[in-house]
C-alpha cells in the first residue's frame, strides 16, 4: 500500500472529526441548524460522540478565551491535515511553530504588498483575457474553478516568482476530492462492509498524489524575474541557514503547500462568493464600478489607487462575514478548563463556529442581509471584539489574510469594470460545510462584456 493510500484510508476513520462532520453536511441546511442549536444552548453546544466530547462554541467571550486569554491551553487540531500540509507551520504548535513562522513573517508585512502588486496585476490581466474569450463563446463555467486558478496564479507569480506550472483544473479537482468529507464517509462505509482493503482507485488517494507533485513543479519551473525578495527565496535561504536545522528541503516543500492550497482556496472562495453576491445585488456591482471610475478612470489601478477603494474592500469584508471560507476552527484542550458554566476536560475538542457568530442578531443587525456599509469605519468601531474572525485571531491568525484581501480587492474592481457576471444556477444556493464553506454543486456562471 502506498503512503497516499494509507493517508486516504485514515480519512475514513470513525474517530476523525472530519468523518463526524458528515452528519452536519447531510442536513438540509447545516448552517441554519447550527444557529438554532447555538441559540438554544447559549453559545456552547455539548456534543457526545462515543468516546469523544465536542463543544461547539459561538460566543465572542468563548472565542477570546480559546484564541487569546488562555490560548496556551488549546492546541490546533491537526488530524487529516498532515497528508496535505506535511510538517508545515499549519500543522505544528508551540516553539516549533514560532521557529517555522519567523523566516516567513517578513514576506507578509504590508510593506511587501506593493512589491507583489505588479505580479498580481499580471495574473488578473491573463484572467481578463480568458474571460473575454468566455464572453464571446457564451459558454457556462464553474466560477470557483475560475477564481481558484486566478488565486493560484497570483500566489505563484507574487510569492514564488513563477508562472503557474501546473494544470489548475486538475489540482482544483484534487482539492475538492480531498476536502469533501462525503468522500471520507464513503471510505468508512466501505470499511464497515468489509469491501475496502486498498483504495488505489479512490479519488481521495489520487488527490493526495496529485497534490504532492505541485510544490516541486513550482520549485522546478523557470523563474520569471529571478527576484530575491520572494517567499520562495526566503524559504530557500532558511534551508541553507545552519541556525535553522528544521528547515531542510522537505520543510521548504511543506511550507509552500499551505500557500498553494489553503491560501489559494480561501482567496478563491471569497472572490467567487463576492461575484455571486454582486449578481444578486447589481446596485453593489455598479457602486464598485463607479468607485473604480472615480479613483483610477480608464487606466489600470496603481497600488496607491487600491488603497482608496474602500467600498470595494467593504464588499469583500461583508462577503467574508456571510461566507467565511474557514467557517469553524478546531482546538484540543491540553488541560482542564472552564468555559462559561461548562467544564472542559483535557482532550475535549472545541469547535469555534465562526459562521454562527457572524450571523448573531445580537451583534449584527439583520445578519442575513448583504450590507457592505457594515464595514464603514464608524460602524466597525461599535462592533464587539472577536465577533468577526474570517482570518482567525490571536497569535495563530492567518499569516496571509491581509494579502488575500489585497488580491481580491484588485481582482473584484478589475473584473467588474470589464464584465457583467451572470449566475446560471438554481436558487437558493446550498452550502457545503466541509473543511471549507463551499457552494453545494458549485456556482455555474456565464460572463458578458460591458459595452
Amino acid at each position: 500500500m502506498t503512503i497516499a493510500q494509507t493517508h486516504a484510508q485514515a480519512l475514513g476513520e470513525e474517530d476523525s472529526i472530519w468523518f463526524k462532520l458528515t452528519a452536519l453536511v447531510t442536513t438540509p441546511d447545516p448552517m441554519a441548524t447550527l444557529i438554532r442549536l447555538s441559540e438554544k444552548y447559549g453559545g456552547c453546544i455539548p456534543v457526545r460522540l462515543k468516546n469523544q466530547k465536542l463543544w461547539l462554541l459561538s460566543d465572542v467571550e468563548h472565542f477570546r478565551q480559546v484564541l487569546v486569554s488562555n490560548a496556551e491551553n488549546y492546541e490546533k487540531y491537526f488530524e487529516g491535515m498532515k497528508a496535505i500540509f506535511g510538517k508545515s507551520m499549519i500543522t505544528v504548535d508551540g516553539a516549533l511553530w514560532q521557529q517555522l513562522r519567523k523566516p516567513q513573517q517578513s514576506s507578509f508585512h504590508p510593506s511587501k504588498y506593493s512589491i507583489y502588486y505588479p505580479y498580481l496585476q499580471q495574473a488578473i490581466r491573463e484572467k481578463v483575457a480568458h474571460w473575454a474569450d468566455l464572453a464571446k463563446s457564451g459558454e457556462e463555467f464553474e466560477l470557483v474553478e475560475e477564481t481558484w486558478s486566478l488565486a493560484a496564479d497570483m500566489v505563484c507569480k507574487a510569492l514564488f516568482d513563477r508562472d503557474m506550472p501546473y494544470n489548475p483544473q486538475v489540482v482544483f479537482g484534487a482539492v475538492k476530492a480531498y476536502t469533501d468529507v462525503m468522500n471520507h464517509k464513503t471510505i468508512r462505509l466501505k470499511k464497515v462492509s468489509g469491501e475496502l482493503t486498498e483504495i488505489s482507485g479512490e479519488e481521495a488517494a489520487k488527490a493526495i498524489e496529485t497534490w504532492w507533485e505541485v510544490p516541486e513543479q513550482v520549485i522546478g519551473a523557470q523563474p520569471r524575474d529571478y527576484r530575491d525578495d520572494t517567499l520562495l527565496a526566503m524559504l530557500k535561504a532558511a534551508e541553507l541557514d545552519p541556525d535553522l536545522p528544521e528547515f531542510d528541503h522537505q520543510q521548504v516543500v511543506d511550507e509552500m503547500k499551505q500557500y498553494l492550497w489553503a491560501g489559494t482556496e480561501t482567496t478563491a472562495l471569497t472572490l467567487a462568493w463576492a461575484l455571486y453576491l454582486t449578481t444578486k445585488h447589481p446596485e453593489v456591482a455598479e457602486k464598485i464600478r463607479r468607485e473604480g471610475e472615480d479613483v483610477y478612470g480608464d487606466r489600470e489601478p496603481t497600488w496607491e489607487d487600491l488603497q482608496k477603494l474602500s467600498y470595494t474592500r467593504s464588499v469583500l469584508q461583508e462577503t467574508l462575514r456571510l461566507y467565511p471560507p474557514i467557517w469553524a476552527l478546531i482546538r484540543t484542550a491540553v488541560n482542564d478548563d472552564k468555559i462559561g458554566e461548562h467544564e472542559i476536560k483535557a482532550g475535549d475538542k472545541v469547535v469555534l463556529c465562526i459562521y454562527v457568530v457572524h450571523q448573531n442578531a445580537k451583534i449584527w443587525t439583520n445578519p442575513q442581509k448583504f450590507d457592505p456599509t457594515r464595514f464603514s469605519p464608524d460602524r466597525m468601531k461599535r462592533r464587539p471584539g472577536y465577533s468577526y474572525l474570517p482570518f482567525s485571531a490571536g497569535r495563530r491568525a492567518c499569516i496571509g489574510g491581509q494579502l488575500s484581501l489585497v488580491e481580491n480587492t484588485l481582482a473584484l474592481t478589475t473584473l467588474l469594470r470589464r464584465f457583467r457576471p451572470e449566475f446560471a444556477g438554481e436558487e437558493p444556493v446550498q452550502l457545503n460545510a466541509t473543511v471549507t464553506l463551499t457552494p453545494k454543486g458549485g456556482l455555474p456562471f456565464r460572463i458578458h462584456e460591458l459595452s
